[in-house]
């Protein structure tokens, strides 16, 4: 039992870090992006702001079900949830405005540099979450933590979709780089959208991707 309760501080520990992490990155990366002009690195940012509030709502799971394992979804974690889920459609929508106003108006960033850095470490930072969660979560016998960390992935995908689009842009200079990697961005922003609201609905709170 003693051993539990450590493990489950751990998991409460990495959930408050994730919350952190991810408020110090989207601002990062809005002042940055907006200041480059790069649509990617931006939206890259307030889609770290909405991972705050999802966070949040997992911060919240983990207090439940160190009390008791069996307990259904509360009220707040729904909250979370719905917000999370209208936030991230919100996001896709004025992205996708975005390239389009982009492409009509040839729009280039001027640089993508930040991006890479940005995107480097979140990869780093994310992967090294994913594993301690999935650890904690084994350990504990616990499929909400498992599923907690899988859903981490999304946010390592997006990572790399970032990076790709700006190391494009920086060593070509290839127009559409930036809105191809947005546009990648939107694609899991709506996917993650959602299933937010999906797991809004369901008893127990557990990402769809729990291989």
């Amino acid at each position: 039992m003693e051993n539990n309760l450590k493990l489950y501080n751990r998991a409460y520990q990495l959930s408050l870090f994730t919350i952190f992490y991810n408020i110090i990155e989207g601002i990062l990366s809005v002042v940055l992006g907006y200041e480059d002009e790069t649509l990617t690195l931006l939206g890259f940012g307030v889609d770290s702001f909405i991972e705050v509030v999802s966070g949040m709502g997992i911060a919240v799971m983990i207090l439940r079900i160190r009390l008791n394992p069996e307990s259904s979804i509360n009220k707040f974690e729904i909250t979370a949830l719905k917000i999370t889920g209208t936030a991230f459609y919100i996001l896709s929508a004025g992205l996708i405005a975005g390239v389009i106003l982009n492409i009509l108006n040839k729009h280039k960033p001027e640089t993508t540099f930040w991006g890479i850095v940005i995107s480097l470490v979140s990869i780093v930072v994310m992967t090294w979450l994913m594993l301690e969660k999935r650890k904690t979560g084994r350990q504990l016998n616990s499929e909400p933590i498992i599923s907690d960390s899988n859903c981490t992935k999304i946010c390592i995908y997006m990572s790399v979709i970032l990076l790709i689009s700006s190391l494009i842009y920086e060593l070509t200079g290839f127009i559409y780089a930036d809105a191809i990697g947005t546009l990648g961005l939107v694609y899991f922003s709506i996917s993650e959208g959602k299933e937010a609201f999906e797991k809004a609905k369901e008893k127990n709170y557990c990402c769809d991707d729990c291989s």
